[in-house]
């Protein structure tokens, strides 16, 4: 699948899906960030020794992770989590892929 493909999938398809389930699964905030097509990327991965770029990021914002952990117990979640997965796996290559929790620290 070619950057765009994957860009114009997650933005039309699989955004809009997620957004069904975004309110019982108790999200704050989504975020679709796509990277774009610029020499500039390479140019400062090269600067600074990095290997290659993702095609994009997704922030999803919770209150809390007992926020997190209510909305994936949600029965919506119970019921839809396998399915959303299953759409994941048209688009997302898992093993070059990687998700974690993090804390905001705004400095400017």
């Amino acid at each position: 699948m070619t950057r765009e493909e994957f860009q114009e999938h997650w933005l039309n398809h699989h955004g809009p899906h997620f957004m069904q389930v975004a309110k019982s699964y108790r999200v704050k905030k989504y975020i679709q960030s796509h990277t774009l097509d610029t020499k500039l990327n390479s140019v400062v991965r090269d600067i600074r020794g990095m290997t290659r770029e993702y095609d994009g990021i997704a922030e999803i914002w919770w209150e809390s992770e007992e926020d997190y952990l209510a909305g994936l117990g949600s029965p919506q979640m119970r019921e839809r989590g396998a399915e959303f997965l299953a759409a994941e796996a048209d688009f997302v290559d898992p093993d070059n892929s990687t998700a974690f929790f993090s804390v905001e620290h705004e400095l400017i």
